[in-house]
Protein backbone atom coordinates (compact mmCIF):
# COMPACT_ATOMS: atom_id res chain seq x y z
CA UNK A 1 0.00 0.00 0.00
CA UNK A 2 1.04 3.59 -0.72
CA UNK A 3 0.00 7.37 0.56
CA UNK A 4 -2.56 8.23 -1.68
CA UNK A 5 -1.55 9.46 -5.13
CA UNK A 6 2.45 8.34 -4.32
CA UNK A 7 4.49 5.52 -5.90
CA UNK A 8 7.31 5.75 -3.74
CA UNK A 9 6.11 6.34 -0.03
CA UNK A 10 5.05 2.36 0.28
CA UNK A 11 5.09 -0.59 2.38
CA UNK A 12 4.06 -4.04 1.63
CA UNK A 13 2.35 -6.01 4.50
CA UNK A 14 2.97 -9.36 5.23
CA UNK A 15 0.72 -12.27 7.35
CA UNK A 16 -2.23 -10.75 7.05
CA UNK A 17 -5.46 -12.50 8.70
CA UNK A 18 -8.03 -13.01 5.78
CA UNK A 19 -11.46 -12.45 7.79
CA UNK A 20 -14.72 -13.02 6.08
CA UNK A 21 -16.51 -11.83 9.29
CA UNK A 22 -15.26 -8.01 9.33
CA UNK A 23 -15.38 -5.21 6.70
CA UNK A 24 -12.01 -3.06 6.25
CA UNK A 25 -8.40 -3.20 6.13
CA UNK A 26 -6.84 -3.13 9.97
CA UNK A 27 -2.84 -2.92 10.20
CA UNK A 28 -0.80 -2.51 13.15
CA UNK A 29 1.20 0.52 13.52
CA UNK A 30 4.24 -1.39 13.76
CA UNK A 31 4.16 -3.03 10.88
CA UNK A 32 3.87 0.29 9.00
CA UNK A 33 7.31 1.11 9.59
CA UNK A 34 6.31 5.06 9.95
CA UNK A 35 4.59 4.70 6.65
CA UNK A 36 1.44 6.72 8.21
CA UNK A 37 2.11 9.70 10.71
CA UNK A 38 0.15 11.91 12.26
CA UNK A 39 -0.18 14.39 9.28
CA UNK A 40 -2.20 11.02 7.25
CA UNK A 41 -4.79 10.93 10.13
CA UNK A 42 -8.25 11.48 9.44
CA UNK A 43 -9.28 15.25 11.11
CA UNK A 44 -12.39 15.67 12.86
CA UNK A 45 -14.43 18.04 10.04
CA UNK A 46 -16.20 19.35 13.12
CA UNK A 47 -13.06 20.00 15.80
CA UNK A 48 -9.81 21.32 15.09
CA UNK A 49 -6.97 19.38 16.14
CA UNK A 50 -8.50 16.29 16.51
CA UNK A 51 -8.37 12.67 14.84
CA UNK A 52 -10.93 10.26 14.18
CA UNK A 53 -10.23 7.36 16.11
CA UNK A 54 -11.93 3.79 15.84
CA UNK A 55 -12.67 1.36 18.32
CA UNK A 56 -13.93 -2.12 16.69
CA UNK A 57 -15.39 -5.00 19.10
CA UNK A 58 -14.37 -8.49 17.59
CA UNK A 59 -15.91 -11.47 19.71
CA UNK A 60 -12.88 -11.88 21.71
CA UNK A 61 -12.00 -8.10 22.34
CA UNK A 62 -11.50 -4.79 20.48
CA UNK A 63 -8.92 -2.89 19.03
CA UNK A 64 -8.28 0.75 19.14
CA UNK A 65 -6.76 3.25 16.92
CA UNK A 66 -6.70 6.27 14.02
CA UNK A 67 -8.13 5.94 10.69
CA UNK A 68 -5.75 7.10 7.65
CA UNK A 69 -6.37 6.89 3.87
CA UNK A 70 -4.12 5.05 1.65
CA UNK A 71 -3.82 3.37 -2.18
CA UNK A 72 -3.93 -0.28 -1.68
CA UNK A 73 -2.77 -2.78 -4.51
CA UNK A 74 -3.81 -6.68 -3.39
CA UNK A 75 -4.02 -9.60 -6.18
CA UNK A 76 -3.58 -7.00 -8.90
CA UNK A 77 -6.61 -5.08 -7.66
CA UNK A 78 -6.47 -1.42 -6.70
CA UNK A 79 -8.51 0.69 -4.17
CA UNK A 80 -7.42 4.17 -4.55
CA UNK A 81 -7.96 6.54 -1.73
CA UNK A 82 -9.42 3.78 1.20
CA UNK A 83 -10.18 4.75 4.68
CA UNK A 84 -8.30 1.92 6.89
CA UNK A 85 -7.98 1.42 10.49
CA UNK A 86 -4.45 1.71 11.53
CA UNK A 87 -4.49 -1.00 15.51
CA UNK A 88 -2.03 0.79 18.49
CA UNK A 89 -0.39 -2.06 18.89
CA UNK A 90 2.14 0.03 21.25
CA UNK A 91 2.56 -1.28 25.09
CA UNK A 92 -0.32 0.90 26.50
CA UNK A 93 -2.23 1.69 23.61
CA UNK A 94 -2.18 5.47 24.16
CA UNK A 95 0.48 6.41 21.24
CA UNK A 96 -0.82 7.02 18.90
CA UNK A 97 -4.02 8.32 20.79
CA UNK A 98 -5.12 8.49 24.28
CA UNK A 99 -5.77 5.12 25.68
CA UNK A 100 -9.43 3.65 24.46
CA UNK A 101 -12.46 5.14 26.74
CA UNK A 102 -14.43 2.98 28.96
CA UNK A 103 -17.17 3.05 26.20
CA UNK A 104 -14.81 1.29 23.77
CA UNK A 105 -13.56 -1.23 26.37
CA UNK A 106 -16.99 -2.48 27.33
CA UNK A 107 -18.19 -3.48 23.69
CA UNK A 108 -15.15 -5.87 23.85
CA UNK A 109 -15.59 -7.04 27.18
CA UNK A 110 -12.61 -5.15 28.17
CA UNK A 111 -10.40 -7.48 26.49
CA UNK A 112 -7.73 -5.01 23.99
CA UNK A 113 -6.19 -6.98 21.59
CA UNK A 114 -4.53 -4.63 20.08
CA UNK A 115 -1.29 -6.42 19.74
CA UNK A 116 0.09 -8.72 17.07
CA UNK A 117 0.55 -11.36 20.04
CA UNK A 118 -3.35 -11.40 20.72
CA UNK A 119 -4.24 -11.06 17.31
CA UNK A 120 -2.23 -13.44 15.68
CA UNK A 121 -1.32 -11.51 12.37
CA UNK A 122 -0.08 -7.79 11.58
CA UNK A 123 -3.36 -7.03 10.62
CA UNK A 124 -7.06 -7.95 9.08
CA UNK A 125 -8.16 -7.89 6.00
CA UNK A 126 -12.07 -7.70 6.26
CA UNK A 127 -13.94 -8.74 3.39
CA UNK A 128 -17.52 -9.64 4.38
CA UNK A 129 -20.63 -9.52 3.46
CA UNK A 130 -20.93 -5.65 3.67
CA UNK A 131 -19.15 -2.45 2.42
CA UNK A 132 -18.95 -0.55 5.37
CA UNK A 133 -17.84 -1.38 8.86
CA UNK A 134 -20.46 0.81 10.72
CA UNK A 135 -23.17 1.57 8.31
CA UNK A 136 -25.60 3.88 8.38
CA UNK A 137 -25.86 3.71 12.67
CA UNK A 138 -22.08 5.41 13.28
CA UNK A 139 -23.51 8.11 10.70
CA UNK A 140 -26.33 8.55 13.00
CA UNK A 141 -26.09 11.46 15.73
CA UNK A 142 -24.32 10.15 18.47
CA UNK A 143 -27.01 10.72 20.87
CA UNK A 144 -29.24 8.05 18.29
CA UNK A 145 -26.17 5.83 18.84
CA UNK A 146 -27.62 3.50 21.71
CA UNK A 147 -25.76 0.06 21.06
CA UNK A 148 -22.35 1.34 21.98
CA UNK A 149 -19.66 4.20 19.49
CA UNK A 150 -17.30 2.62 16.95
CA UNK A 151 -16.00 6.26 16.38
CA UNK A 152 -14.37 8.93 17.91
CA UNK A 153 -13.07 12.26 18.19
CA UNK A 154 -9.78 12.62 19.89
CA UNK A 155 -7.39 15.70 20.99
CA UNK A 156 -4.32 14.99 22.77
CA UNK A 157 -5.73 13.77 25.87
CA UNK A 158 -9.80 13.73 25.36
CA UNK A 159 -11.50 11.17 23.06
CA UNK A 160 -15.63 11.49 22.65
CA UNK A 161 -17.88 9.58 20.59
CA UNK A 162 -18.66 11.04 16.92
CA UNK A 163 -20.31 10.17 14.53
CA UNK A 164 -18.80 8.94 10.89
CA UNK A 165 -20.70 9.75 7.43
CA UNK A 166 -20.57 6.12 5.47
CA UNK A 167 -17.74 8.34 3.15
CA UNK A 168 -15.27 8.56 5.67
CA UNK A 169 -15.90 4.96 6.99
CA UNK A 170 -13.69 2.22 7.15
CA UNK A 171 -14.74 0.25 4.16
CA UNK A 172 -14.44 -3.69 2.67
CA UNK A 173 -11.64 -2.67 0.12
CA UNK A 174 -13.25 -4.94 -2.37
CA UNK A 175 -16.01 -2.26 -2.63
CA UNK A 176 -13.97 -0.26 -4.32
CA UNK A 177 -12.20 -2.24 -7.03
CA UNK A 178 -13.26 -1.03 -10.54
CA UNK A 179 -14.58 -4.58 -11.45
CA UNK A 180 -14.01 -7.41 -9.50
CA UNK A 181 -16.48 -5.60 -6.73
CA UNK A 182 -19.13 -8.41 -5.57
CA UNK A 183 -17.53 -10.20 -2.97
CA UNK A 184 -14.43 -13.00 -2.92
CA UNK A 185 -13.88 -17.00 -2.67
CA UNK A 186 -11.41 -18.11 -0.21
CA UNK A 187 -10.43 -21.90 -1.29
CA UNK A 188 -8.16 -23.63 1.06
CA UNK A 189 -6.55 -27.21 0.87
CA UNK A 190 -8.30 -29.61 2.91
CA UNK A 191 -6.67 -30.96 6.11
CA UNK A 192 -7.20 -33.99 8.08
CA UNK A 193 -8.80 -34.61 11.95
CA UNK A 194 -5.49 -34.03 14.32
CA UNK A 195 -4.06 -30.86 12.17
CA UNK A 196 -1.46 -30.19 9.25
CA UNK A 197 1.55 -27.93 9.99
CA UNK A 198 -0.12 -25.43 7.52
CA UNK A 199 -2.78 -25.35 4.82
CA UNK A 200 -2.42 -22.94 1.07
CA UNK A 201 -5.01 -21.65 -0.87
CA UNK A 202 -6.19 -18.41 -2.49
CA UNK A 203 -8.10 -15.65 -2.45
CA UNK A 204 -10.35 -14.69 -5.59
CA UNK A 205 -11.98 -11.41 -6.16
CA UNK A 206 -15.37 -11.25 -7.77
CA UNK A 207 -18.03 -13.74 -7.88
CA UNK A 208 -19.47 -14.09 -11.65
CA UNK A 209 -17.24 -11.60 -13.18
CA UNK A 210 -13.83 -13.17 -14.55
CA UNK A 211 -13.16 -16.85 -15.97
CA UNK A 212 -12.22 -18.02 -12.52
CA UNK A 213 -14.67 -17.05 -10.06
CA UNK A 214 -18.26 -18.30 -11.71
CA UNK A 215 -20.66 -19.31 -8.82
CA UNK A 216 -20.95 -22.70 -10.59
CA UNK A 217 -22.71 -25.46 -8.54
CA UNK A 218 -22.24 -24.09 -5.19
CA UNK A 219 -25.50 -24.04 -2.82
CA UNK A 220 -26.41 -20.13 -2.58
CA UNK A 221 -27.51 -18.97 1.15
CA UNK A 222 -28.94 -15.62 1.64
CA UNK A 223 -28.37 -13.64 4.90
CA UNK A 224 -31.04 -11.67 6.81
CA UNK A 225 -29.76 -8.04 7.16
CA UNK A 226 -27.86 -8.65 9.71
CA UNK A 227 -25.15 -11.29 7.54
CA UNK A 228 -27.08 -14.57 9.55
CA UNK A 229 -28.00 -17.73 8.52
CA UNK A 230 -29.97 -20.16 10.44
CA UNK A 231 -28.31 -23.62 11.63
CA UNK A 232 -30.18 -26.53 13.07
CA UNK A 233 -27.99 -28.08 15.50
CA UNK A 234 -28.70 -30.87 18.10
CA UNK A 235 -32.40 -29.71 18.04
CA UNK A 236 -31.42 -26.08 18.65
CA UNK A 237 -32.28 -23.43 16.60
CA UNK A 238 -29.51 -20.88 15.63
CA UNK A 239 -30.78 -17.86 13.83
CA UNK A 240 -27.82 -15.88 13.89
CA UNK A 241 -25.24 -18.27 12.55
CA UNK A 242 -22.91 -17.26 10.61
CA UNK A 243 -19.29 -18.27 8.13
CA UNK A 244 -16.16 -16.59 9.34
CA UNK A 245 -12.62 -17.20 8.14
CA UNK A 246 -11.16 -15.29 10.74
CA UNK A 247 -12.34 -17.03 13.57
CA UNK A 248 -9.73 -20.13 14.89
CA UNK A 249 -12.43 -22.87 15.56
CA UNK A 250 -16.41 -24.00 15.05
CA UNK A 251 -17.80 -22.47 18.32
CA UNK A 252 -21.50 -23.68 18.79
CA UNK A 253 -23.16 -24.55 22.02
CA UNK A 254 -23.51 -27.87 23.15
CA UNK A 255 -23.34 -29.03 26.85
CA UNK A 256 -22.59 -32.34 26.70
CA UNK A 257 -18.55 -31.89 25.42
CA UNK A 258 -16.29 -31.59 28.14
CA UNK A 259 -14.12 -28.25 28.28
CA UNK A 260 -10.05 -28.77 27.97
CA UNK A 261 -9.32 -27.56 31.53
CA UNK A 262 -10.77 -24.44 33.92
CA UNK A 263 -8.89 -21.66 33.10
CA UNK A 264 -10.11 -19.11 31.07
CA UNK A 265 -8.26 -20.05 27.48
CA UNK A 266 -9.07 -23.70 28.14
CA UNK A 267 -12.92 -22.72 28.58
CA UNK A 268 -13.03 -21.74 25.45
CA UNK A 269 -12.38 -25.10 23.61
CA UNK A 270 -14.19 -28.28 23.70
CA UNK A 271 -12.13 -31.60 24.20
CA UNK A 272 -13.50 -34.99 24.10
CA UNK A 273 -11.45 -37.66 24.57
CA UNK A 274 -11.98 -39.22 21.29
CA UNK A 275 -12.88 -37.48 17.83
CA UNK A 276 -16.87 -37.02 17.54
CA UNK A 277 -18.59 -36.48 14.47
CA UNK A 278 -21.35 -34.27 14.29
CA UNK A 279 -23.81 -32.78 11.13
CA UNK A 280 -25.39 -29.60 11.27
CA UNK A 281 -28.04 -27.96 8.54
CA UNK A 282 -27.58 -24.19 7.41
CA UNK A 283 -30.60 -23.01 6.19
CA UNK A 284 -30.72 -19.70 4.11
CA UNK A 285 -32.94 -16.91 4.03
CA UNK A 286 -34.25 -17.78 0.57
CA UNK A 287 -34.68 -21.53 1.85
CA UNK A 288 -31.85 -23.60 0.42
CA UNK A 289 -30.16 -25.72 2.81
CA UNK A 290 -27.16 -27.67 3.00
CA UNK A 291 -26.06 -30.66 5.55
CA UNK A 292 -22.77 -29.55 6.98
CA UNK A 293 -21.07 -32.67 8.84
CA UNK A 294 -17.59 -31.69 11.04
CA UNK A 295 -15.48 -32.93 13.94
CA UNK A 296 -14.35 -32.04 17.14
CA UNK A 297 -11.12 -33.48 18.60
CA UNK A 298 -9.05 -33.50 21.90
CA UNK A 299 -6.77 -30.23 20.97
CA UNK A 300 -4.53 -31.51 24.05
CA UNK A 301 -3.05 -33.86 21.60
CA UNK A 302 -2.67 -31.57 18.66
CA UNK A 303 1.22 -31.38 18.05
CA UNK A 304 2.49 -27.73 18.94
CA UNK A 305 3.67 -27.77 15.04
CA UNK A 306 0.67 -27.89 13.63
CA UNK A 307 -1.47 -24.72 12.87
CA UNK A 308 -3.88 -25.96 10.22
CA UNK A 309 -6.61 -27.58 11.98
CA UNK A 310 -10.10 -29.01 11.01
CA UNK A 311 -11.33 -30.51 14.04
CA UNK A 312 -11.43 -28.35 16.74
CA UNK A 313 -13.90 -26.12 18.50
CA UNK A 314 -15.59 -24.23 21.48
CA UNK A 315 -18.90 -23.28 23.15
CA UNK A 316 -20.48 -20.12 21.43
CA UNK A 317 -21.46 -17.62 24.11
CA UNK A 318 -23.90 -14.55 23.20
CA UNK A 319 -21.48 -11.32 21.85
CA UNK A 320 -22.44 -8.13 23.08
CA UNK A 321 -26.47 -9.59 24.02
CA UNK A 322 -26.98 -11.64 20.34
CA UNK A 323 -28.65 -14.46 20.18
CA UNK A 324 -27.68 -18.18 19.89
CA UNK A 325 -25.32 -18.68 16.78
CA UNK A 326 -23.24 -21.25 15.10
CA UNK A 327 -19.77 -19.99 13.99
CA UNK A 328 -18.09 -21.74 11.43
CA UNK A 329 -14.83 -20.79 11.74
CA UNK A 330 -11.50 -21.57 9.64
CA UNK A 331 -11.97 -25.31 9.90
CA UNK A 332 -15.08 -25.26 8.39
CA UNK A 333 -13.46 -23.54 5.52
CA UNK A 334 -10.37 -26.61 4.86
CA UNK A 335 -11.32 -28.49 1.15
CA UNK A 336 -13.94 -25.64 -0.12
CA UNK A 337 -14.51 -22.72 -2.30
CA UNK A 338 -16.84 -20.91 -0.02
CA UNK A 339 -18.50 -17.39 -1.35
CA UNK A 340 -19.00 -14.59 0.12
CA UNK A 341 -21.20 -12.44 -2.06
CA UNK A 342 -21.65 -8.57 -0.99
CA UNK A 343 -24.74 -6.40 -0.47
CA UNK A 344 -24.36 -4.43 -3.68
CA UNK A 345 -27.85 -2.72 -3.36
CA UNK A 346 -30.55 -2.12 -0.98
CA UNK A 347 -32.47 -5.05 -2.45
CA UNK A 348 -30.03 -7.36 -3.13
CA UNK A 349 -29.43 -9.57 0.01
CA UNK A 350 -26.03 -10.95 0.78
CA UNK A 351 -25.26 -14.60 0.99
CA UNK A 352 -22.78 -17.38 1.44
CA UNK A 353 -22.22 -19.92 -0.95
CA UNK A 354 -20.46 -23.17 -0.82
Amino acid sequence: MCLPGSTTSCQTITNVLVDTGSYGLRLMASALDGLIATANYQQDPSTGGNFIVECLPFADGFTWGPVASVDLYIGGEKAGAIPINIIDDSADHSTLQPAPPSGCQSLGNNNNISSVDDLGANGVLGVGLFSYDCGDYCALPVISQTSGNLYYSCGATVCGATSEPLASQVINPVALFPVDNNGVILQLEAVGTGGATGASGTLIFGIGTESNNALGSAKVLTTDGDGFITTIFNGQTLSSSFLDSGSNGLYFPDSSLPNCGSTAVEMQFYCPTTTQSFSATNEGQNGTTTLVTFFIGDLNTISDNDFAISDVGGPSTPINGSSAYFDFGIPFFYGRSVYTGMQTSATAAPYFAY
